[in-house]
Formats: structure tokens, C-alpha cells, sequence
């Protein structure tokens, strides 16, 4: 016998007194569908009958026969469910009265459509929070050009890639976002470790753990029960150059917003850089291709200047989405249009968008101020310039509520999977349930 199914009949489980009592009821359903045959069909069974009355007197007869059928099933019900409790009890106790909630969530987030996500920053992990309500067939392809804070630090000291946007998409992915944010997000204030996230100190030690920086990743995916993936856009170390309007150029992502002059175009060092494979295949696969929201020139375009990327991305049969930022970026995109944000990646990569998202809600008046203190002015949705590119413009009310101007997560996912019914056919029979699509007047 397998030695693995004699385990289950250990000690101490919970679950033989169950497994038996399941197959008790068994036992008295079978011979009660056995004794009513034999009472209803004109054949002589009188050696059963007579088994019937040694082991269950005049429950033998048709009558009682059926009751012992209906009370078989009864006993097997509740053998069964009372086994299924005590192994849910002792895998997940918190989550046992809300099993089949789970259950039913999972099984229907994977027939969900196949979204890849390319970008960086706090603004991916808004989109990502979103959408992954909706399909757990979710790949997050994010930059690696980041040199400043705590991933400038780890990148210098250890040599490993910069984890902080790889963090920032796991715990947004992450079942237990609620339980695991506040801790992977902590940073400490004094000391050594000052302004190191905790995160970013746990994605290193499983770098070398796991004997490499994928690896880590996987590995951290598989702790925080990651819905979706999460990886590189390359695994070389790459740096991020800028050539300004003037002709003068400056390295290092933290360094480009510091200088306050146009930029002109954006590069990686070594510029051959290639891209992860899974990064091409989930592109290939993929229902849709959102680009952003976050940072134009250090978190987006980063990505597409991969090489291989951009051209698998042209050459899909996915739909393509930019989602543009509702703010402009101080010393790197002061005065952008949404239209100029649209033209700079298509001088990058070329043909790889098909609808821009734009929003169009008022900012509130105290933020606006707020922000124009720092330099940050409302993104103008210049539908009609976006279209002129050969752009469709999607302009909708995205804006969430609270102190920060960005975009409502659940907003945004309600018109990405919007536009991805309303372009590609639909063959796992996925629907959004419970979802309103409609964010305001159209």
C-alpha cells in the first residue's frame, strides 16, 4: 500500500473517525438499495432478505429499506464535510468559514483573460491591486534601471538587481496584502539600515538563498501566495542614460529628473541588454498589454529599450493600452501633454499602442495647489492631438479619493477589462462579476 495514504490514518489527525464513519454510511446505503431492489423485483432473493432480517429486522422491507438508503447518504454528508473541516482547520484555521468563498474566487480569477502589465513604480502597484480582483493571469514585467534609495544601496553593496518596484508589485499582488504591506514596507529610521525596507532586505537574503535574483522572486511569490508573477525585464544590470534637448547627457535614473531640462530620449547601458524569456512568451500569450501608469521616462520606457521587448509587444496579438499619469512628473515631464506622453514612447518603441487611457475628473482644488507647489500640474487630455497618432483616446473619471492625485484601482481595472471584451473574443466563457463598468457619464 502507498505509504503515503497510510499516513492518513495516523494518530492525532482527526480524520479516521470521519474517513470510517463516511464509510459506515456507505455500507448502510448499498444494503438498503440492495434490500429495496430485492423487495420491488419479481425474483427470489430470498437469501438477502434473509441477510436483511439478521442484520436490520423489518427495516429489511421496502419501506425500510428506503429509509436505510436516505440515512446511508445522510451519515456519508456528514463523515465527509466533518473530514474536509478537519484537514481545512488544520491547513488554513482562519480561512475555514470562508472555504468556499476562496474555492469558487480561485477557480474563477484563473479562467480570467492574460494581462501583462509593464512598468515601475507606486503607479503599477495601483493598476495591479485592481485588476488582480478580477484574473490571477496577471504578469508584471518591471524596470530594473532604478539606482537611487534603498535599491541604489543594496544594488551598490551586494551587486544584486534593484528589488524596491519588484516589492512594491509583489505586496500588491499578494493574497494577505493587508497582513504582509505594513511589514514589507517598513523602513528603518536609525542605524545602518536606515531608509532600508524591510522588503527589499528580504528579497536580497533570498537572492542568496535561492542562488540568484528570478529565483528570489519565485521564492518570495510562493510566501505572500503572489496572484499573478512578477519578473525583470532583463536580468542584466543595466544603467539608465538621458540626452537632454541641449545635446548634454547624464546617467543613472535618480540623476534624470535632477538636471530640470527637456529630455530628448532615454537609453540603457549596455544597450544589448536582452529580455527574459518569460517576459516574451507572457507577451506573446497575452490578452492585453498595459503600459503604466508611472514614471514616463525612468519607469516605462526603461522596459521597452530591452531589446526584444518593444518588438514582441508590436508583433502581438494582444490589445494595447497605455495608461497615461493624471499628474506631470517635476524634472521629467513638465508641460507633457497626454499626447506628448504618447508621442515619446512611439518615438522609443515605435507602434505599440493602440488606446491611450486619459483622465478627465477635476482635481480637487486644495491638492491641485498642493502639487503645484512641487512643480506638478494636471496632465491636459488632449484627446483629439492622441489621435492624431493613430491612437485611440479613452478619457473616463479614474481619479481616487484622499490626499494623493492617482488613479482609483478598481476605476482603472473596470475599463481595462473593458476594453479587452470589447477587442478580443472571449474562449475560456470569463466574465467580470459584479462588475459596473460605467465610472461616469461617457
Amino acid at each position: 500500500m502507498n505509504m503515503g495514504l497510510l499516513k492518513w490514518f495516523y494518530p492525532g489527525l482527526k480524520v479516521k473517525r470521519w474517513i470510517i464513519t463516511a464509510l459506515l454510511g456507505a455500507f448502510i446505503s448499498v444494503s438498503g438499495l440492495a434490500l429495496l431492489v430485492a423487495n420491488l423485483l419479481p425474483l427470489n432473493q430470498y437469501l438477502l432478505l434473509w441477510w436483511g432480517d439478521r442484520f436490520f429486522g423489518s427495516l429489511s422491507r421496502a419501506p425500510g429499506a428506503a429509509v436505510l438508503v436516505v440515512t446511508g447518504v445522510a451519515v456519508i454528508v456528514y463523515g465527509l464535510v466533518r473530514a474536509f473541516r478537519s484537514v481545512v482547520y488544520a491547513l488554513a484555521p482562519e480561512d475555514q468559514g470562508r472555504l468556499v468563498e476562496v474555492l469558487y474566487t480561485r477557480r474563477y480569477l484563473i479562467r480570467g483573460p492574460r494581462i501583462v502589465v509593464i512598468g515601475g513604480g507606486t503607479g503599477l502597484s495601483v493598476l495591479l491591486r485592481g485588476i488582480k480582483k478580477y484574473t490571477s493571469n496577471i504578469t508584471a514585467i518591471v524596470s530594473v534601471a532604478d539606482d537611487g534609495g534603498s535599491s541604489g544601496r543594496l544594488r551598490d553593496d551586494l551587486g544584486i538587481l534593484p528589488p524596491g518596484d519588484i516589492r512594491n508589485c509583489l505586496v500588491a499582488l499578494a493574497d494577505k496584502e493587508s497582513l504582509m504591506e505594513d511589514l514589507l514596507q517598513y523602513r528603518f529610521s536609525v542605524g545602518e539600515l536606515a531608509g532600508h525596507s524591510l522588503g527589499n532586505l528580504l528579497i536580497a537574503a533570498m537572492n542568496d538563498l535561492a542562488g540568484g535574483f528570478h529565483q528570489a522572486i519565485r521564492g518570495m511569490s510562493r510566501v505572500l501566495a503572489v496572484r499573478g508573477r512578477v519578473l525583470p525585464s532583463t536580468l542584466q544590470n543595466v544603467s539608465l542614460g538621458a540626452e537632454y534637448s541641449d545635446g548634454s547627457v547624464i546617467y543613472g535614473e535618480s540623476n534624470i529628473p535632477k538636471c530640470g531640462k527637456p529630455i530628448r530620449r532615454v537609453f540603457l547601458e549596455p544597450r544589448d541588454c536582452r529580455a527574459m524569456p518569460e517576459a516574451l512568451e507572457a507577451i506573446a500569450g497575452a490578452d492585453a498589454v498595459v503600459l503604466g501608469p508611472g514614471s514616463l521616462y525612468t519607469s516605462i520606457l526603461p522596459n521597452l529599450l530591452v531589446a526584444g521587448l518593444a518588438g514582441q509587444i508590436a508583433s502581438s496579438g494582444a490589445v494595447k493600452i497605455y495608461v497615461c499619469n493624471i499628474m506631470t512628473q517635476p524634472g521629467e515631464t513638465d508641460g507633457y501633454t497626454a499626447s506628448d506622453h504618447v508621442r515619446a514612447i512611439l518615438s522609443h518603441a515605435g507602434k505599440i499602442i493602440d488606446y491611450a487611457v486619459v483622465n478627465r475628473e477635476d482635481i480637487p482644488r486644495p491638492a491641485r495647489e498642493r502639487y503645484a507647489r512641487e512643480g506638478a500640474v494636471p496632465v491636459v487630455p488632449d484627446v483629439r492631438e492622441i489621435e492624431k497618432e493613430g491612437v485611440k483616446a479613452v478619457n473616463d473619471l479614474l481619479l481616487a479619493g484622499g490626499d494623493v492625485v492617482r488613479h482609483d484601482p478598481d476605476k482603472l481595472a473596470r475599463l481595462i477589462f473593458r476594453l479587452i471584451l470589447k477587442n478580443k473574443k472571449n474562449p475560456r466563457g470569463w466574465f467580470p462579476q459584479n462588475m459596473n463598468y460605467s465610472n461616469g457619464a461617457e
